[in-house]
């Protein structure tokens, strides 16, 4: 009798965690989508509104990553990578904010140097939770698709043609995957 009170609550927690990590995953989705459309109704236009919404996104990082944090409370897991990476979405809001003054190349350095850290530790989160909860391709691969995007953030960061604007496709991206 005790192994089945066991299951039931191992089933119960698992069954809350995934209940509560699919609400923050719409919601992750919702902040996404309205991201990109005002990064392409005004970034091109105002300097200022760019600025804002660059800092933003990093930001919101950090309180999804807080979010995520409290849908695995009780589930055993570890959430050390979940904190490491609040950690470097907060050195990174603060680092963007100082880097757009220097201009838009250095804060798509930054920007693309957060990518590249998240994305692996969003891969290696979403290994992980393959192992205990099955499935999770989405965030694999938008962990790897993350490390992708910010080395060509960097890379392509001097280009002309490259500014914040461009970076509405990594949001998108990351929407689809979360949805």
């Amino acid at each position: 009798m005790s192994a089945n009170k066991t299951l039931i609550i191992e089933t119960s927690a698992a069954v809350k965690t995934a209940r509560e990590l699919r609400k923050l995953y719409y919601t992750r989705v919702a902040f996404s989508v309205t991201w990109v459309i005002l990064v392409s109704l005004l970034a091109k236009t105002s300097f200022t509104a760019a600025t804002i919404l660059l800092v933003i996104y990093p930001l919101w990082d950090v309180v999804g990553t807080f979010l995520d944090i409290r849908a695995n409370q009780g589930n055993g897991t570890s959430v050390t990578p979940q904190y490491v990476n609040a950690a470097i979405s907060i050195i990174t809001t603060l680092s963007v904010g100082f880097a757009i003054t220097k201009g838009v190349p250095a804060a798509l350095i930054v920007f693309g140097a957060w990518a590249l850290l998240t994305g692996l530790i969003q891969l290696v989160l979403g290994l992980k939770r393959r192992k205990e909860f099955g499935g999770q391709w989405p965030m694999i691969l938008s962990g790897g698709q993350s490390m992708l995007a910010g080395v060509s953030f960097i890379a392509m960061a001097h280009s002309p043609n490259m500014g914040i604007v461009n970076l509405a496709g990594y949001s998108a991206f990351g929407a689809f995957y979360y949805l």
